[in-house]
């Protein structure tokens, strides 16, 4: 069933696509709140998994579990680079991943499978800033 295309729903979409990468439900709220848009936290998380199920948004679960959302810059599937520091995100195709995942799924006599690969890390820069702080 898809969503209506309301009002609230537009802003939460414009304001996932300000926020520049990844972001909590309630970390778009906040922003929305200081705006003083009025939109509630449960039509922001409705907004993000209508988004989500459209493909406007990507969305992927953090290593604290938190479901993080952002607004999709490629359409087809793909997969994160992701930094657990500042966020930085790099979209990034992993071929032998979705061989591996074909093959596995057809081995265990698995159809129609699907997979989600993101990959947590430092960037680069967050590795040097970790780095000076370590060695000062």
């Amino acid at each position: 069933m898809a969503q209506r295309n309301t009002w609230q729903r537009e802003r939460v979409r414009e304001a996932l696509a300000d926020a520049g990468g990844f972001v909590s439900a309630q970390g778009l709220h906040a922003t929305l709140r200081d705006e003083n848009t009025g939109i509630g936290l449960a039509t922001v998380y409705r907004a993000l998994a209508g988004l989500a199920a459209d493909g406007g948004a990507d969305s992927l679960q953090s290593p604290d579990g938190e479901a993080l959302y952002r607004a999709c810059v490629s359409s087809g599937h793909h997969h994160h680079l992701i930094c657990r520091n500042c966020g930085r995100t790099v979209e990034i195709e992993a071929t032998a991943v979705e061989q591996w995942a074909r093959t596995t799924a057809e081995k265990h006599g698995f159809t129609a499978a699907e997979h989600i690969v993101d990959i947590f890390g430092l960037c680069a820069s967050c590795t040097r800033a970790q780095g000076e702080r370590v060695d000062h």
